[in-house]
């Protein structure tokens, strides 16, 4: 059977607004002159976005009326609309399916944990790679998010999280993860440019720890070595999901094109200039890939290298085939890893009761109509 991975973007019939997150603080200030605004009203704009998370103009107090609709026109359209919010693990847990100017529709999820309220989001609307067990990557590839498509979903997240929606009260973000829609290093320049977003100091940026924001890819070398040069050390996450290149070629088709070698070394090298300990995502699947000879194949190829296995059971995505492990499987793969000093944990299983699986909310509002003020998508 043929596989076709898709690299490049489909041709978009209508651009997405231009927004304050898709520029530099640089470029933000060259716009306001260009308008013929101070370049000052730039960094109010910044404070309004990335510090108070508010993109509502009859509330800038400090910028004048005449200028507060032009600059909401300018710096701040509306790029992402919430089509639906669903909650479960006690409302610590939450997904939102946004709909974008175009009607393609996205997922975020905001998870509050006892020591962190993390944000996962998507970096693309549809994946490319045509990873078979994933709800996203059956879907297809329909476009790339911008940096603004995908910094508005952080600054949502923010938001939730300032207003005290998650249960427990007000928290503050404290991590964002790329492992929603989409291949991230597919996306390389707007993903980058969010990461910016998210890392800088305010005004400028959310203040997040660099640390504290991880960038997952199925494994495009070249996406990792761009990241290496950076200079901002974010977490890798590499999704291996088998230590086997004849599997691998089938669950990551990506693989066709660099093997599971290549990937580790180009990872290898990203740990080695950054001094940052990457992960190794591992979605167990029953009888598929939690063979416990290739954990100790797994064990064998990482006893040596600065990682970290993150196992993760299978959020199954409706009527397909694939599954999660049994559990006296799973027990045995984290104890041949744990027996090669691999260290490895298993993670929270969040949201399986609200379509946990990135692209089965999409999926789902895709095969039934949604409104929205009267529009069906």
């Amino acid at each position: 059977m043929e596989i076709k991975l898709v690299f490049d973007e489909p041709k978009q019939r209508v651009k997405p607004p231009k927004h304050f997150a898709d520029l530099s603080p640089e470029e933000r200030k060259a716009k306001a002159i260009e308008l013929g605004i101070p370049a000052f009203r730039a960094n109010q704009m910044a404070v309004h976005f990335f510090t108070h998370f508010n993109d509502d103009p009859d509330s800038w107090t400090d910028i004048p009326k005449e200028l507060r609709q032009t600059m909401a026109a300018e710096f701040t359209p509306k790029l992402i609309t919430l089509v639906k919010s669903i909650t479960c693990d006690n409302g610590k847990t939450r997904k939102d399916l946004w709909k974008l100017h175009d009607g393609v529709l996205v997922e975020s999820v905001l998870m509050r944990y006892s020591d962190r309220t993390t944000v996962c989001i998507s970096s693309q609307a549809g994946c490319g790679m045509n990873c078979p067990f994933c709800a996203t990557g059956q879907a297809g590839l329909t476009r790339n998010l911008t940096a603004g498509e995908i910094t508005a979903q952080v600054v949502a997240a923010a938001r939730i999280c300032a207003s005290g929606e998650l249960e427990g009260g007000p928290t503050r973000l404290s991590n964002v993860v790329f492992m929603g829609m989409g291949e991230p290093m597919a996306n390389y320049n707007a993903v980058m440019r969010s990461v910016r977003n998210i890392t800088s100091p305010q005004p400028d940026g959310l203040g997040i720890g660099a640390r504290s924001v991880t960038v997952s890819t199925v494994g495009l070398v070249n996406g990792i070595e761009k990241l290496t040069q950076e200079g901002i050390p974010v977490t890798l996450a590499v999704s291996l999901h088998t230590p086997d290149d004849e599997l691998r070629d089938t669950l990551v088709p990506i693989n066709s094109r660099w093997k599971v070698r290549e990937v580790l070394e180009a990872a290898d090298k990203y740990a080695d200039t950054t001094g940052r300990r990457y992960s190794i995502e591992y979605a167990l699947i029953r009888d598929i890939n939690d063979q416990a000879w290739r954990s100790d194949l797994l064990g064998r190829l990482l006893r040596n290298r600065n990682a970290h296995v993150n196992l993760i059971p299978l959020n199954p995505t409706p009527g397909s085939k694939w599954t999660a492990s049994r559990q006296e499987d799973e027990d045995e793969f984290v104890r041949i890893l744990e027996s090669y000093g691999v260290p490895v944990t298993v993670r929270d299983t969040r949201g399986r009761e609200i379509d946990g699986a990135c692209g089965q909310l999409a999926a789902a509002e895709t095969a039934s109509p949604v409104v929205i003020e009267g529009v069906p998508l």
